[in-house]
């Protein structure tokens, strides 16, 4: 078994959101410069995310995502399971046909069903809080104001200046100067 980047990512993405869950919905854009994490990589796991109900988003100015349920009714399984990274260390993916179809599980089937079993266990006994817990004993910084993203009172594109003549008149005035 070995937890690829996605489980890694997801659950890291995660511990932020929920570090700052206070502050309202956090930007994906966000957790990705704080983490290094590619905004579209985020994007594609914060879907999977959603769809199980562990974070919810909110469109919008001043739109993000938070957590779908308390820190603490989340789990690292529950994490990992979303953004579908398989825990199995078996060879045959837990159907007993390690050895083919015919001969059926391999020797050690069962020492990899048990370390299944522990694994799972264990990650399913460590909740997002006690991680975010843990960041804060640390010292991990929180902003103590969150980032506000609004609408600009300010235009973004000054107004063009436009100078050619308006009509078929001015045009005529501007040639025989």
């Amino acid at each position: 078994m070995r937890l690829t980047t996605k489980g890694r990512f997801a659950v890291t993405a995660m511990i932020d959101l929920a570090l700052r869950e206070h502050s309202g919905p956090v930007a994906l854009a966000a957790i990705s410069a704080r983490q290094q994490i590619s905004l579209s990589y985020l994007e594609q796991l914060f879907g999977k995310l959603r769809r199980h109900e562990l974070v919810e988003s909110t469109r919008g100015p001043g739109g993000g995502y938070s957590l779908g349920r308390k820190s603490e009714e989340i789990t690292v399984a529950d994490i990992i399971v979303a953004v579908d990274e398989p825990i199995d260390a078996t060879g045959c993916g837990g159907k007993d046909n390690c050895m083919g179809e015919d001969t059926g599980r391999c020797m050690t089937h069962d020492l990899w069903t048990s370390l299944n079993t522990k694994m799972i266990e264990y990650l399913d006994s460590i909740s997002l809080k006690s991680l975010v817990d843990e960041q804060v004993a640390k010292g991990v910084s929180i902003e103590e104001h969150p980032v506000k993203r609004a609408i600009s009172t300010q235009p973004v594109v000054k107004p063009i200046k436009v100078t050619a003549p308006n009509s078929v008149f001015a045009l005529g005035n501007a040639f025989s100067k």
